[in-house]
């Protein structure tokens, strides 16, 4: 088993902030935050994985008490230098497991992070943990990208996701095992040849959209709708990407 809080250790956690951009743009934030503040109406939220809190902190900001429950020390760490114990309260654990209280209204799993968890007992716990934390008729938000597997030609086992200066993302699949390894290179375009690149690897189980419905019925909820994106765009048999909110309607498994 692959210990994930060494995968996010104090260099991953240096990087993660691009402020203004990629993650952290107006454009991709501002329709998150909209949307969790308003499936949470007028109740606190908790983030699960919550890093180094790109969501949490302007979600706080917009008048909705966050907790959030965070496997890796320096990830926490980092949000700590922008946001302290009081305003944020965060429980260190696994995020299928830790409890951070009752009587939530939200609970929310953002930008594919519920596929770092490698196996599906381990994804069917997190839907059990997230019910666990939330109040009768509390909702479950999970973002997650949909798996290319389309894009593999016959013979080949991966795919060049993200090709830029600098940046290079290769997905490999091992589609028996239902897991794929994303492998970032990252590298200076003005200097000639591999001198300086670094290569980081983070390792995924993918879900297939029906497959996350399941997990959610059973424990407890049904699904309530699902988008393409935080803008409510239509889901399609295109979508790269979903965002499914899903409604605790039964008792906690």
């Amino acid at each position: 088993m692959i210990d994930q809080s060494r995968l996010w250790d104090a260099q991953a956690a240096a990087e993660y902030d691009t402020p203004g951009e990629g993650m952290f743009a107006p454009e991709v934030l501002g329709p998150t935050v909209d949307l969790l503040a308003e499936l949470a109406a007028g109740g606190p939220a908790l983030e699960l994985a919550i890093g180094t809190g790109r969501v949490a902190i302007p979600l706080r900001e917009a008048g909705v008490p966050v907790t959030g429950i965070e496997l890796s020390e320096p990830m926490i760490a980092r949000l700590r230098e922008k946001a302290d114990a009081a305003s944020i309260p965060v429980v260190a654990g696994d995020m299928a497991t830790a409890a951070a209280g009752e009587g939530f209204s939200l609970v929310c799993l953002v930008f594919n992070t519920i596929s770092n968890l490698l196996t599906q007992e381990e994804q069917v716990a997190c839907f059990r943990n997230a019910a666990r934390h939330l109040a009768p008729g509390g909702c479950f938000v999970v973002e997650l990208w949909v798996p290319q597997l389309r894009s593999l030609a016959p013979g080949h086992g991966g795919t060049v996701e993200v090709s830029e200066p600098g940046y290079l993302l290769v997905d490999t699949y091992d589609v028996l095992a239902q897991q794929v390894v994303s492998h970032h290179l990252r590298f200076d375009p003005a200097v000639d040849g591999a001198r300086g690149a670094r290569l980081g690897r983070t390792p995924h189980r993918y879900i297939w959209p029906s497959e996350l419905d399941l997990m959610a019925q059973l424990a407890g909820f049904t699904r309530e709708s699902r988008w393409a994106g935080w803008d409510r765009s239509e889901f399609t048999a295109d979508s790269r990407s979903h965002v499914t909110v899903y409604r605790l309607t039964g008792g906690t498994p």
